[in-house]
């Protein structure tokens, strides 16, 4: 298994990668919500596209970032979501609200 991160691959996107679940859950939900917090601009962009692998752990985590963003007055958009992530947000019926 690889370590899991969030890191401010440029300005204004947060980047995911590795395996999202329970055991990288709580330090990610740190990280992510001090990277948006220190982000400026109006616009955050959190990118999965080096998710490893997600369980429901990754969906909480990118609602919590959404949430984190909105009360930073900052608009958030998720991309490159992998199919596993897409596929867990379908069963929860948040395909729309993540959608990317």
């Amino acid at each position: 298994m690889s370590e899991a991160t969030a890191s401010m691959s440029e300005p204004g996107v947060v980047r995911l990668a590795g395996v999202l679940d329970y055991r990288s859950g709580p330090a990610l939900r740190k990280q992510g919500k001090a990277l948006i917090a220190g982000s400026e601009g109006v616009d955050v962009v959190i990118d999965c596209s080096a998710v490893q692998r997600s369980t429901s752990v990754g969906l909480s985590l990118l609602l919590a970032f959404m949430r984190d963003a909105g009360a930073a007055g900052k608009r958030c958009q998720v991309r490159g979501m992998p199919d596993d992530m897409r596929e867990i947000a379908e069963v929860y019926d948040l395909d729309e609200v993540l959608a990317t």
